[in-house]
Order: C-alpha cells, then structure tokens, then sequence
C-alpha cells in the first residue's frame, strides 16, 4: 500500500481511450498522479511492479476481467478498489463486494462523482489505519489494528483487506450492536441497495479465519452484530 504523506498514485483501467483520459483530466486536476492500463493483465504486471492509492477498475476488461484481475491484485497489495461497470444488476453490486472491493460506480458516471468516491475511500481506509488503537488480547487470539493483524494461538491468520477493515472496524466498536446498513454505510461506503447479504459473508469467512474465538464475534436477533469479549 502506499506510503501516507505521499502523492497518491491512482491506476486507471479501462479499455476506452476516451474513458481512461476523461478520469486522468480530473485525477490530475485534483493533484493525483495516474497510470493507465487498458486490460486486466496489465493491471495486475502494474499492481505487481508499483504502489498505488487507489485501482480504478472497469469491468469489461480484454484479457482478464476487472473481478479476475481484481483477485489477483488482492493477492499481493493491499489496495482500494474501485469497480466501473455498465452493468448496474444487484447480483454483479454483491459479486464485487464480495471479493472485497471498496466501491461500484455504474456507468456513465459523473467524473465529480467518481472523484468524491477517491476521497471517500481514501479517508475510509486513514481513518482504519490510524495508529494508536489499542491491541485486543483473549485468551490465544490476538488483534491488532496498528499493524493490522489477527493471530489465532500464535500463528498469524490470513484476512482479505476488505475482511480486516470490517474485523477491526467491529473491534473498534466492540460491545455495540451494529446493524447491516450501518456496517454498509460506514465500511463500505456506499447507499444501502437493498440487500444486505454482503455483511453476513464477510462475517461467515472472518469467523471461519477466527477458529475457535469464531462466536466472540456475535448475531443479534435485530440483524445485526457485534464483536463481544467475555468479562
């Protein structure tokens, strides 16, 4: 992920010329730096050799699609995601927050707009990467938001970015029930849809990575949840 204090560095990927020059025009007024790839492997070869703050990333792409390419760059950086697609169907909405990205704009789209999700996005992911929450400690699962990581009797667990920010994000609220439309609001950011079966599969797959500390994180009958250490 990129360093905090520097130029945020945002990659553009889209196969349409006239699309990737429309999000440089504003990127670059706004005081960003750009990269361009117009297909899903060069995305991911760029992810790979370079930092960015934010991947803007159509859909549609030739070679290797945004979700696929999406996947792969998940699997060695850390960083925000946001998906263009054409296609506006709720089932496409869920897919894509289901790999963890951390936003989906439809097209056509305002260029103010999609620079008010950049914002957005980037103060969401300082604010869950501010030091100097405390550490949570429970018997052999530990907790920390610092460093941003889980270990479960000692051994550190593996958690997808978009995983992590909504662990720590119910550790920082722990003891308070929070309902799925809040939890969608404040993680990831964009207006309720509709269906809220995002929040329960990232909650079923931190509870899994969880093992046996899996019912600390707890299911109110309201519909929604909380993260509860026993006194």
């Amino acid at each position: 992920m990129q360093e905090v204090g520097k130029v945020c560095r945002i990659l553009i990927v889209d196969d349409e010329q006239k699309i990737r020059a429309v999000i440089r025009e504003y990127c670059e007024f706004h005081g960003y730096e750009v990269e361009e790839a117009k297909d899903g492997m060069e995305a991911v070869k760029l992810c790979q050799e370079q930092d960015f703050g934010v991947v803007i990333l159509d859909v549609m792409l030739p070679r290797l699609d945004g979700f696929s390419a999406c996947k792969e760059i998940r699997r060695t950086k850390d960083v925000p995601v946001i998906m263009l697609s054409a296609r506006g169907e709720e089932y496409d909405k869920l897919f894509g927050f289901e790999l963890g990205i951390d936003d989906y704009i439809v097209k056509p789209f305002s260029p103010a707009e999609l620079m008010a999700r950049i914002k957005a996005v980037l103060r969401r992911r300082n604010q869950s990467g501010a030091a100097g929450r405390e550490a949570v400690e429970y018997q052999g699962l530990k907790i920390d938001p610092n460093r941003r990581t889980v270990s479960v009797d000692g051994e550190q667990v593996s958690l997808a970015p978009k995983d992590m920010e909504l662990l720590l994000y119910l550790v920082q609220n722990r003891d308070v029930i929070l309902s799925r439309e809040k939890i969608l609001s404040d993680v990831w950011g964009y207006e309720f849809f509709g269906n809220d079966r995002v929040v329960d599969t990232h909650i079923r797959t931190i509870r899994n990575c969880l093992g046996v500390y899996r019912d600390l994180l707890v299911t109110q009958r309201n519909g929604g949840y909380k993260f509860e250490v026993p006194q």
